[in-house]
């Protein structure tokens, strides 16, 4: 992830959080309803989107396939490695990163929900190298920290509300105010899983470069034909993140068969590897 500077919240007031409601730029305000007249094509506010359960649960089952190469994103909660991309460990659900904020808001929520914890001791270390990809005060034994609080259900719980507060929510709802479908909604939150939500952001303001929204006149296809070109163009800047198969052999694949309700059955292919969903879990 890249660095944010949203400020940590609490486990438990995450259990009774709204949404975020973060507007992208040059669009719509994500709270706004479509109106009778949007344009063809543009989300029906009252239909299902990514927020669905069913589908919610599917979009986790993409990502780790993308981070984990395993559709079984609730083993990811003890994830943690360098990956040597520069940005530290990567760990969880969603890969939190020691260099870019989010793994430090994590432990902090974490650590002031439940203080005595098996990472808490690691926060001046990780308010330390915040920004950089050093282990310095981590190692050794940070990453056998990170699996033992794995195993607590409120530490499980700080992971899922740092992932849906700070990538998901907002991703769903921009890609909502830009009239964006099911599949839409993915491809932001994919993207600002890898980029953070301002990267995606950023890739959102140059597609609108090459085609309109849906909530702008546009056509859906060709927007996020656009929007997927530049996410390419994004991962190639990074040797790490070079192998863009998440986007050419798993949501292009969903788009070229026209699967804008990213409805199963699903197939397709990451690293080389084999997936398929075949029913919405249930």
């Amino acid at each position: 992830m890249v660095a944010r500077s949203l400020v940590a919240l609490s486990v438990a007031a995450a259990l009774t959080c709204a949404a975020c409601t973060s507007s992208p730029p040059d669009g719509p305000s994500p709270s706004s309803s479509a109106s009778a007249t949007a344009p063809a094509g543009s989300e029906d506010p009252t239909a299902a989107g990514l927020d669905d359960p069913a589908h919610k649960e599917m979009a986790m089952e993409l990502v780790s396939s993308a981070e984990n190469s395993s559709l079984d994103w609730k083993a990811q909660y003890a994830y943690i490695e360098d990956i040597d991309d520069g940005r530290g460990y990567t760990a969880g659900i969603i890969g939190f990163c020691s260099g870019t904020s989010d793994m430090l808001e994590l432990v902090e929520a974490y650590t002031t929900t439940e203080p005595d914890n098996p990472l808490a001791s690691y926060l001046p270390a990780l308010r330390a190298v915040d920004g950089t990809d050093s282990h310095e005060g981590l190692d050794p034994g940070y990453m056998d920290a990170w699996r033992e609080a794995a195993a607590d259900p409120v530490f499980q719980a700080a992971q899922d509300h740092e992932r849906d507060t700070v990538y998901f929510d907002p991703s769903v709802a921009a890609a909502r105010a830009d009239g964006l479908g099911t599949l839409g909604q993915f491809a932001y939150y994919d993207a600002a899983v890898m980029h953070g939500f301002d990267g995606m952001q950023g890739i959102r303001t140059r597609a609108l470069a090459a085609a309109a929204t849906p909530a702008g006149g546009g056509d859906e296809t060709a927007y996020l034909n656009a929007f997927l070109d530049e996410r390419v163009v994004e991962m190639n800047k990074e040797e790490a993140h070079s192998d863009t198969s998440r986007v050419d052999d798993a949501q292009r694949v969903f788009l070229d068969a026209g699967n804008l309700d990213l409805d199963p059955p699903l197939r397709w292919h990451v690293y080389r590897d084999p997936f398929e969903i075949l029913t919405l879990p249930g």
